[in-house]
């Protein structure tokens, strides 16, 4: 590539970002680090009518949280600002005028009751109601009217519109990187509306004209944008810029694979759909969000940048640099992709072991007030022992709280099954074994304890089994003896006395 690549992230300000939206940032991202380009943030605030007091800094926090944070945007590196769109609007009437001028854009008047009108007509004869070639010198525009009335209209102060004036009888040839060539007869487009009788550019305009002052490269966008693309080229080329190339990502599809995923299949099968928490301004309805739930910000950038793509590979773990070499726009998929919440829990249970043991234990204690007092040393060599079960830290307490507190309970199905009649007595014999244990580490405590068993000639289960029990309440845990060296010699007797006298 001979330009120097600029890719932007564009979302509206108007709730919180969906994982889509952060897959699509992902992509960005990675295709501007793997070109050393710049990635970019703009925020699409035209629609003031939906903008949500909020939405802009979690839309920053919730990237910068899933560590791809953007180069350019809002308050960084403003060599191209401003990169909101509400600041940016002294800038759109020019353009939509120029389009105006060279005859490619024009003035419409239309009321509201008026195209209402039409489209209950057309609809009443089975028709769909379009505006453009076929029915524009009928309407009420600077086409169908003589300049004198469209001047004496505009000094007048009526309302308008101004659209685009697609050209009839031709076929266009367009290109997405993703999807190959894509052919589209234009006698099927309507005239888009570019700027609104309010003074503010539709998307459309503004979008065109913001990613050719921002010297954009690709544009990688959702597929819900690729209705819009054959517009998009034919503004590039009645402005007669350079147009830049496109890529169109795939759906997110639901679990069930049928139809886009959205945030009430997250609250029907019970995840997240939002990277971060979002409370709603106005309603104060609190939506979960991945980090909150106790997900790696690596599990997730994983877990989402296989949601289309894919490396042509085996290879399922990929940090973000490992993914910055790898991704390839061609690799991604024409073909909406299923989310899966099992699969990105698999991705966190994997990152769950990378994570230092030390970074776990202050987050738990964090998390349990029964830790307060608890040296987080002890609680870092705890969860080294148990992480490799664990998906998410607040797993942590049911796997371990036998380390910090004595069992109040016992299974009792356990209970059934393991106590016979001799079994006191065993555990009462047991407690001195250990108790006699000079130099208490797990391995000498082991060693005894094997030697005593064998001595006796039982099985070793009719020992161990009751001794889990005592220790824990139930049949879990790590190692025994690795337990027993934890919560050390004093602890292990009371618990096996406890048991000895409570069942």
């Amino acid at each position: 590539m001979t330009k120097k690549v600029r890719v932007r992230f564009a979302p509206s300000p108007t709730g919180p970002l969906h994982i889509g939206g952060v897959r699509t940032a992902l992509f960005n991202y990675l295709f501007a680090k793997k070109h050393q380009g710049t990635f970019i943030l703009r925020i699409e605030d035209t629609d003031q009518n939906r903008y949500v007091e909020g939405a802009e800094q979690y839309i920053i926090d919730a990237l910068n949280w899933c560590e791809i944070p953007f180069d350019e945007g809002p308050n960084k590196n403003e060599t191209f600002g401003p990169y909101r769109q509400s600041e940016r609007k002294h800038l759109y009437k020019q353009y939509a005028d120029e389009l105006i001028a060279s005859g490619n854009a024009y003035y419409a008047f239309d009321t509201a009751e008026a195209l209402d009108f039409h489209r209950k007509d057309h609809e009443a004869k089975g028709k769909t109601f379009i505006y453009n070639w076929h029915n524009r010198l009928k309407l009420s525009n600077s086409l169908s009217l003589s300049a004198e009335d469209v001047q004496a209209k505009l000094d007048a102060g009526d309302d308008y519109v101004i659209r685009f004036k697609s050209p009839q009888d031709e076929t266009l040839h367009l290109t997405d990187i993703i999807r190959g060539d894509i052919k589209i007869d234009t006698n099927i487009l309507d005239d888009k509306v570019l700027f609104k009788s309010d003074g503010m550019p539709t998307y459309h305009l503004a979008n065109i004209v913001d990613d050719h002052l921002m010297e954009i490269t690709h544009v990688i966008r959702g597929e819900e944008w690729l209705p819009s693309l054959a517009l998009h080229y034919q503004l590039y080329k009645a402005f007669g810029w350079e147009t830049p190339e496109f890529a169109h990502l795939p759906l997110i599809l639901k679990p069930t694979g049928k139809g886009k995923l959205s945030k009430r299949d997250g609250d029907k099968l019970g995840f997240p759909v939002f990277p971060l928490k979002w409370t709603d301004p106005i309603t104060h309805e609190v939506s979960r969000g991945y980090k909150e739930d106790g997900y790696f910000p690596e599990a997730m950038i994983n877990f989402l940048a296989f949601l289309g793509w894919n490396p042509g590979t085996e290879q399922e773990i990929f940090n973000l640099d490992e993914l910055v070499s790898a991704f390839e726009l061609e690799r991604v998929h024409k073909a909406g992709a299923r989310f899966d919440p099992d699969k990105i829990k698999w991705f966190n249970h994997h990152y769950m072991q990378e994570q230092a043991n030390d970074d776990l234990a202050e987050a738990f204690k964090k998390q349990h007030t029964e830790l307060t007092e608890i040296d987080v040393n002890y609680i870092s060599l705890v969860v080294g022992m148990i992480k490799e079960r664990a998906t998410f830290i607040s797993d942590f307490w049911e796997l371990s709280s036998f380390f910090f507190e004595a069992p109040t309970s016992y299974d009792e199905k356990i209970v059934a099954k393991i106590m016979t009649n001799d079994t006191r007595e065993l555990m009462s014999e047991l407690k001195q074994i250990i108790n006699a244990v000079l130099d208490f580490t797990a391995e000498n405590v082991q060693t005894e304890v094997k030697s005593w068993i064998g001595k006796k000639e039982i099985g070793f289960g009719k020992v161990m089994q009751p001794l889990r029990l005592a220790l824990v309440g139930e049949m879990k845990g790590p190692d025994v003896f690795d337990i027993i060296y934890m919560i050390g010699k004093a602890e292990t007797v009371k618990r096996i006395e406890n048991m000895i006298s409570t069942l």
